[in-house]
């Protein structure tokens, strides 16, 4: 772990990462948390590589008329967001998908970002560590540092439902009872439903991973079973929205193809009978079982990776992607640029790689639709959709 030491910087603009730029003494690039563009402040180093370093704020010298009191001490390390100002977050979300976009000569004009106004107590999962206190002899909630691998006690958490933050309370609370030690545990994970069901577990260093109980929820009407430790989208209002607005764009005379479907959430709800692709075996078989208890005969289960399942992009078809941040494989270009699907509807996690591969499919598609969600308040995330349409004619959209 490099050295740490102090630096009093001068910030300049908030990067896609979800970082602020500045720049020390020597002239090297410093990537920030906890600043705001336009502010002083002093910063704690905690890595230097030879063209950049990162840190985190430990005094604001001069801040920002947009900077607000964190709720919790423990902000930098969940969501180091929370000293934004939450109207200002929202249109600098808006403007960072803008400016991800323009990097690859795509003009979007994006309406303005949509959320719920819930900027706190909005996330189902958590995932915790544990930490111990020789002095007090007992055992803390934790996370780690942002930047490092040092942990740091809490005793607050307020971007999960309040539920999971009691419930993890009285799991250590019954740790310490039993004269537990931390090292012993790798991680706490805990979840809920929309209606205050929670579902915990602690994970034990080198045992198996225990098997948690499944939890249940309604989307868009439409009831969905899942593992806690799996995949499944953290704030479930948000996710509504985005689904609603993707439903515009399924055109019911098609056949519907959800890649990367998870345990079918999308596709399950905005089409009628998708085929599915999925290569996670266990959200593969969840996603089975939903389709089993949603009574969708036609609807078909493929479990395979994105690259093994090229055969079902075709022309005529709602193709829907929602890939991990890492974008869309090469293969899976290649295969829409060649079978130039009628309609494509791509949410994504990460607006660079969105804007990378978008970019490349501007030669067989138009964008016809774009919107920006904030699916995590207070953090840098954002979730983008863009709805691609073909050409009757391939050739290069001029933005």
């Amino acid at each position: 772990m490099a050295k740490l030491f102090k630096e009093i910087v001068k910030l300049e603009k908030t990067v896609p990462g979800g970082q602020t730029l500045g720049c020390l003494k020597d002239g090297k690039k410093v990537f920030v948390w906890g600043g705001l563009p336009g502010e002083k402040v002093e910063l704690e180093i905690y890595k230097t590589k030879s063209s950049y370093a990162e840190g985190s704020v430990i005094k604001v010298l001069a801040p920002s008329s947009q900077r607000v009191e964190p709720r919790d001490a423990c902000y930098l390390a969940t969501s180091p967001w929370q000293v934004y100002d939450f109207e200002y977050e929202n249109k600098l979300k808006n403007e960072l998908v803008t400016e991800a976009f323009g990097q690859e000569k795509i003009e979007l004009n994006l309406p303005p970002i949509k959320t719920d106004g819930k900027d706190f107590g909005y996330r189902n999962k958590m995932e915790y560590s544990l930490w111990y206190d020789n002095e007090q002899a007992k055992i803390f909630l934790a996370f780690h540092k942002r930047g490092t691998h040092r942990k740091t006690p809490i005793t607050s958490s307020s971007i999960e439902h309040p539920e999971i933050f009691s419930e993890a309370t009285r799991v250590v609370d019954e740790l310490n009872a039993r004269g537990e030690q931390a090292r012993k545990y790798q991680s706490l994970i805990v979840r809920c439903d929309q209606q205050s069901n929670v579902s915990s577990a602690l994970f034990e260093n080198g045992r198996p991973h225990p098997q948690m109980t499944n939890l249940e929820d309604k989307i868009l009407g439409k009831k969905f079973s899942y593992s806690p430790n799996g995949f499944f989208q953290i704030n479930l209002p948000l996710y509504e929205m985005a689904l609603i607005e993707m439903q515009k764009f399924i055109n019911p005379k098609l056949n519907t193809v959800d890649f990367y479907s998870g345990v079918g959430s999308i596709g399950l709800t905005i089409a009628d009978s998708p085929i599915l692709v999925e290569s996670n075996k266990f959200a593969a078989a969840e996603a089975e079982e939903n389709i089993r208890k949603l009574q969708l005969t036609r609807a078909k289960m493929i479990c395979k990776s994105a690259e093994q399942s090229l055969e079902y992009i075709t022309s005529n078809i709602n193709l829907v992607l929602d890939p991990p941040r890492a974008g869309l494989d090469e293969q899976v270009v290649a295969r829409i640029l060649e079978t130039r699907p009628a309609r494509i509807i791509y949410l994504s996690c990460n607006p660079t790689t969105q804007a990378r591969d978008v970019a490349k499919l501007l030669t067989t598609h138009k964008i016809i639709h774009s919107q920006a969600f904030n699916f995590f308040p207070r953090t840098p995330h954002i979730e983008s959709l863009i709805v691609l349409e073909k050409y009757h004619n391939a050739h290069r959209c001029k933005n």
